[in-house]
């Protein structure tokens, strides 16, 4: 797909203004609050795996409204720690799968935690099992639209919560070093990376991969490609809906998060990505508070910079904890 957002050097200096309800950040204080008040302690079983070199945790933690949610939970074998820690959530429509596809944090040292999206993990990979037990109003396919008409009964108001909570749940565990955690994922994995970030003090570093859900009034005009196209076919039944859809959608504004992370950021962009538009993640990048290095793949569309990003993920982390 030939380029079709702005130049890189206009994509360097954009900085638009992006739409922020005048009570985000009660909303979000209101929402933590409300699910912490509930939460139970979180639940960690070894379970047996081929794997010799890594101990591996099956984790369940109190999430949105004190649900359970799964996730991973791997460390070097024998670990004691405190651990320099990695936060990571999954792409969408993906699962958390099973603990071998994913082992080279835990490989390289450090902790690792690894969300299961509620209610996704039917659209590729090798599963989820965590489900959403809140229902919605109308909706199309996909999971972009589920209780759009409302803030409060958003879908992501509870994708969110949920990232933000594991990080409490993994700072009470003896392996980890609670002032040495970072948060990473791809799409829309990287879209919950800074939503955490934005919702957490005390983090050592974001690390957001061609980020999905930042910038949603350009994205849904700009591009022709799912996940935001959900949002577009919503509109065009329900055409009288146009304001409060975007009204509810700044609430969850990746660039609004952004403004609020103060831990400093290594973004990823593809500068021919149809599915998460450059323009929308530097959006964020270029509101993120506590600074934002942003590496460019020129050629790339959503795959971005696969295992060779990942290099410089390990590299950037080294640095920051010296």
């Amino acid at each position: 797909m030939p380029r079709f957002d702005l130049s890189p050097a206009e994509l360097h200096d954009y900085r638009p203004t992006i739409a922020e309800p005048a009570d985000f950040d009660e909303f979000w204080q209101r929402t933590l609050a409300e699910s912490r008040a509930v939460a139970q302690p979180a639940e960690r079983t070894r379970i047996e795996t081929p794997l010799s070199l890594v101990d591996v945790y099956d984790l369940s933690f109190s999430g949105f409204g004190g649900d359970r949610v799964r996730a991973w939970f791997v460390v070097p074998a024998g670990a004691t720690g405190p651990l320099p820690t990695i936060v990571e959530y999954n792409g969408y429509n993906g699962g958390r799968g099973l603990p071998h596809e994913r082992l080279a944090w835990a490989a390289s040292g450090y902790a690792w935690a690894f969300m299961d999206t509620r209610a996704q993990g039917s659209g590729w990979g090798t599963g989820g099992a965590t489900p959403d037990p809140h229902g919605t109003g109308p909706s199309v396919a996909g999971f972009m639209t589920r209780g759009i008409h409302d803030p409060e009964q958003y879908y992501y108001r509870r994708v969110f919560t949920d990232a933000a909570l594991l990080i409490d749940a993994v700072r009470s565990f003896p392996e980890v070093d609670s002032d040495r955690i970072a948060v990473t994922g791809t799409s829309q994995g990287g879209g919950l990376a800074i939503a955490a970030a934005g919702l957490t003090p005390g983090l050592v570093g974001v690390m957001p991969d061609v980020p999905f859900l930042c910038h949603f009034e350009r994205a849904v005009g700009l591009t022709d490609s799912d996940p935001y196209q959900e949002i577009v076919r919503y509109l065009s039944v329900h055409r009288d809906a146009v304001e409060q859809t975007f009204t509810t959608l700044s609430y969850f504004d990746g660039a609004n998060f952004a403004a609020r992370a103060e831990a400093p950021a290594f973004y990823s962009v593809a500068l021919m990505d149809p599915v998460c538009p450059p323009s929308t993640v530097y959006a964020a990048a270029n509101h993120h508070r506590g600074g934002a290095e942003v590496v460019e793949y020129p050629f790339n569309q959503h795959e971005g910079g696969l295992g060779i990003h990942w290099q410089r993920q390990a590299a950037w982390m080294a640095a920051r904890l010296g």
